[in-house]
């Protein structure tokens, strides 16, 4: 839904009409310096010919030492499979290490396309309603309820830390909690790790490969959010090793390899840190203005955003159908939100993602909006 956001506001703008874009979960900035200087030096100097399926070895080699630099984990660069985006990461850990019809829980409210791709593979998304009590987050307590109900044995469980719609995080004593939970039960542990990188200090950032080396997890990563290349469609897994061939070969019929070019460029985005936690240092700043304005634009039940770039907020009070909302707010402002049935068809009547990606002065802009049109 949140591209049918982005196309309403595409139209005003043709249209002659402002648009304050605050519904589009991207970074407004472009790739790293050092990361476009490589991709020019391969399309001069390199034939842009397939790679592995499993992506170029130093770029394999380079992640693995990313999480020992940043987490103090130790993996084998044979575990890591490059992939086209974190979606077709996504894609291939589900058709390893899962069967059709097999019973997949995931929070709710939630990234909408774990939902669709679970369905693309013949697999049954079970959502665990999440609330400000947990953080947004699985528990084991709430993962044993959803047992305690029936329906059959749970595969799988998806978890995102920092989470997209909410920005909250696991701390690592909640990441083991629930690695705890799914090894106890033979459940695979699927972690979004795309977002990290993006934090705030609040909570403390954990991957799963630290509980037990990651040999009952599955992280995905991506070049998209942290790195800001989106479009260069470029993500990563970390697989234990009984499921890497099985990966691979998915991956060879599936994709043949990532893009080329991409992965050269990608190779060094890791020596890009201090341009990069730059960007970090302005959604800090836009994440500030935004939870110190919009209580006074009637938005005052936020979620707490540890990380990412999202404010996830409650506006029960002012609607019970959050589309309707965002489309007569983007038509009276120019304010472009994401209503919350993209996250949690059930719930998300009453709620609204607000993406602080862009500028500063569009935060601003953009409470000042919302508070005169509440008024």
């Amino acid at each position: 839904m949140v591209m049918e956001v982005l196309r309403a506001a595409n139209a005003r703008q043709a249209a002659g009409g402002d648009v304050l874009h605050l519904e589009i979960g991207q970074p407004s900035t472009p790739a790293p310096k050092g990361v476009i200087a490589a991709a020019a030096h391969a399309l001069a100097a390199d034939r842009l010919a397939y790679t592995d399926a499993l992506g170029l070895p130093a770029l394999r080699e380079g992640i693995a030492r990313w999480y020992q630099d940043r987490h103090g984990v130790v993996i084998s660069p044979h575990r890591v499979v490059v992939t086209t985006g974190s979606s077709g990461a996504f894609l291939l850990a589900f058709l390893a290490a899962f069967d059709p019809g097999d019973r997949v829980a995931l929070a709710a409210p939630g990234y909408p396309a774990y939902r669709n791709i679970l369905k693309t593979a013949g697999l049954v998304p079970i959502e665990l309603p999440t609330g400000p009590e947990t953080r947004f987050q699985p528990t084991p307590a709430l993962l044993d309820g959803l047992l305690a109900r029936g329906g059959g044995p749970i595969r799988g469980l998806i978890v995102a830390s920092p989470s997209n719609p909410t920005g909250t995080m696991l701390d690592p004593a909640a990441m083991a909690a629930l690695g705890d939970w799914c090894r106890r039960d033979g459940v695979w542990l699927i972690s979004d790790e795309i977002y990290h990188g993006i934090e705030y200090g609040t909570v403390p950032a954990a991957t799963a490969l630290a509980i037990d080396g990651g040999e009952g997890a599955i992280t995905v990563n991506s070049f998209s959010k942290y790195f800001s290349m989106t479009g260069w469609r470029l993500g990563w897994a970390v697989v234990p090793e009984r499921l890497v061939r099985s990966v691979e070969c998915l991956a060879q019929n599936l994709y043949i390899s990532p893009p080329t070019l991409s992965q050269h460029a990608a190779a060094v985005a890791f020596d890009c840190v201090e341009e990069l936690e730059g960007h970090v240092a302005r959604y800090r700043r836009n994440r500030d203005i935004l939870l110190d304005l919009l209580p006074s634009a009637g938005f005052g039940k936020l979620a707490p955003a540890d990380g990412a770039f999202f404010i996830y907020a409650d506006i029960s009070d002012r609607t019970d159908d959050s589309q309707a909302f965002c489309t007569r707010l983007l038509n009276e402002t120019g304010v472009a939100l994401t209503p919350g049935v993209d996250f949690d068809p059930l719930r998300g009547h009453h709620t609204v993602r607000i993406s602080f990606a862009g500028a500063e002065a569009e935060m601003v802009e953009a409470a000042r909006r919302l508070k005169a049109w509440r008024a």
